[in-house]
């Protein structure tokens, strides 16, 4: 299938919880690599499903340097066991346009899940690899970025979509 189209909020597609892989099969090894081409050109350095129409808790990543040769990483069915730490970061989202915002996160994660092939993988994170992690997982529950900013901030943004919507931004 190739590039896909990405969403981007307000869909609602965006806000649903993702169910889990049942079953590794040619579609899902499919969605894993549209989701890395689609990530690639957009570019991003990390896509979950849903952010493709897809309500499946499947995650692809790639933390690497833009110098280095791609390495695109999926996980599927992740789910993080365990956080420690703090950090705040600027976030973007490929699904929340033209919007950055400081979000706090946990500074360093513990996921797990399995990869393409369906074999179980452990994966520690710290920094920005540990932003990114929690940022798709996020994705696969409904919550965007800006569902984790003050209300103010967020207030602030929908304010911004909504002139940008009627052609005055």
């Amino acid at each position: 299938m190739g590039l896909r189209q990405i969403l981007t909020f307000p869909d609602e597609r965006l806000k649903v919880r993702c169910e889990p892989v049942e079953e590794l099969n040619g579609e899902i090894q499919e969605l894993i690599d549209d989701m890395a081409e689609t990530m690639y050109a957009a570019p991003g350095i990390g896509l979950a499903a849903p952010q493709l129409g897809e309500q499946r808790r499947v995650i692809v990543f790639d933390v690497g340097s833009r110098d280095e040769p791609r390495k695109p990483m999926a996980l599927i069915n992740p789910e993080i066991v365990e956080c420690e730490g703090e950090i705040v970061s600027e976030e973007g989202c490929l699904s929340v346009l033209d919007y950055n915002s400081e979000v706090k996160r946990s500074s360093r994660v513990c996921v797990r899940g399995l990869d393409r092939e369906g074999r179980s993988l452990e994966i520690e994170a710290e920094d920005l690899f540990a932003i990114v992690l929690q940022h798709e997982i996020d994705h696969l529950d409904g919550i965007l970025f800006i569902d984790r900013i003050s209300k103010l901030k967020r207030s602030l943004y929908l304010k911004k979509l909504k002139k940008k919507e009627k052609g005055e931004a």
